[in-house]
């Protein structure tokens, strides 16, 4: 929305600069907001990273973290600025950097739009980092000696007790990779030793699943062994069984839980980046009406009574209202025994004799 020229008396710009006053500090209380919730978003992120792929997707938190500080710093240079646009004097020194900080100001709000539009863009992003990283923790979930990735298995055990889910998709991601190392499994056992022959890339695959798939809904025992064989378990039928393992993938749970997070994040960033647009838009219509009340001329009161003289017709009270107005628009710090340069070259006594003249 565009600002044309304004004009302020000095008690409505002094009302003008104490709401903008207010809203750069509640400015810098959302600058703050920002910067929570991008650090929330870094743990939540960081929570569960052993389980995700690579993918460098820690830049949404990061840039919602950089933006919240940088939020916090220009709003609180603006509370500064505004609080000094009362007094005139002091806006002076500030006059050079007004056009760079609203041009900071904007560019800020644009990051802000840029930061509520990346929680809702990173959905197939976090997707494709999941899926990776599930994948590779479902290998080396066997590893618990093996440095780096030792912990793997209590990651994984951790996610799905808590997020009831197995698997990547599904608990038979399970029957495709080596869940248990070798170290556990019985070489002298012909059916062992079979098994591995069996297999191609020479892994023990079986259907079967770790214990933190198993449902705490379950009627009876959990049975994670031989799940797709219904005759080696008594009075069991796998289709009858929904509550024998959680049927729900890790990738899914973990994308609703982060989806959720992302869509409160989005919203609410959305709302500080309305709220940041319209304070920047009052702030430019401030910093405008304090441009245009420095390029209004201030004579003084010897100069007023002169120039007045030399226009007929005036009454008693539209010569007060004159007055009246030119002091309330006056320079705070102007002087009124001396005029500016502006009236350096018109001297009072041509002006009066002139009057007198005519």
């Amino acid at each position: 929305m565009a600002v044309g020229k304004v004009t302020f008396t000095k008690v409505e710009r002094e009302k003008l600069a104490e709401v903008l006053w207010l809203l750069n500090w509640i400015s810098v209380l959302t600058g703050a907001i920002l910067f929570g919730l991008g650090l929330f978003l870094k743990v939540e992120i960081q929570k569960w990273q052993e389980v995700m792929s690579d993918q460098g997707i820690l830049y949404v938190p990061h840039t919602l973290i950089t933006t919240g500080l940088a939020a916090c710093c220009i709003n609180f240079l603006g509370g500064k600025i505004c609080l000094d646009c009362a007094d005139t004097n002091k806006f002076l020194r500030w006059k050079l950097v007004m056009m760079p900080y609203i041009v900071c100001t904007f560019f800020f709000t644009s990051c802000v739009l840029a930061g509520a539009l990346m929680c809702y863009s990173i959905r197939s992003q976090l997707e494709e980092s999941l899926f990776l990283g599930l994948r590779n923790a479902m290998r080396y979930y066997k590893d618990t000696d093996t440095p780096g990735r030792c912990y793997l298995k209590r990651t994984l055990d951790l996610l799905q007790i808590q997020f009831q889910c197995c698997g990547n998709t599904g608990y038979r991601d399970w029957f495709k990779v080596q869940w248990i190392s070798n170290r556990y499994l019985d070489m002298t056992s012909s059916t062992v030793v079979d098994r591995l022959r069996s297999n191609v890339d020479g892994k023990f695959l079986m259907d079967g699943v770790p214990f933190s798939c198993c449902s705490t809904f379950s009627p009876r025992p959990c049975i994670q062994q031989q799940v797709s064989n219904s005759s080696a378990h008594f009075n069991y039928d796998q289709q009858s069984q929904q509550l024998n393992l959680w049927r729900r993938g890790c990738r899914q749970a973990l994308m609703d839980h982060y989806t959720s997070i992302m869509q409160s994040i989005g919203l609410t960033v959305l709302l500080i980046w309305l709220f940041e647009g319209c304070a920047s838009e009052s702030l430019l219509l401030g910093a405008r009406s304090s441009a245009s009340l420095l390029s209004i001329p201030v004579c003084s009161d010897a100069h007023m009574s002169a120039l007045l003289s030399l226009k007929t017709g005036l009454s008693a009270g539209d010569v007060r209202s004159i007055k009246r107005s030119v002091v309330e628009n006056r320079l705070l710090g102007g002087s009124t025994n001396h005029s500016p340069p502006f009236f350096s070259k018109v001297k009072v006594k041509w002006i009066s004799k002139f009057s007198q003249q005519c």
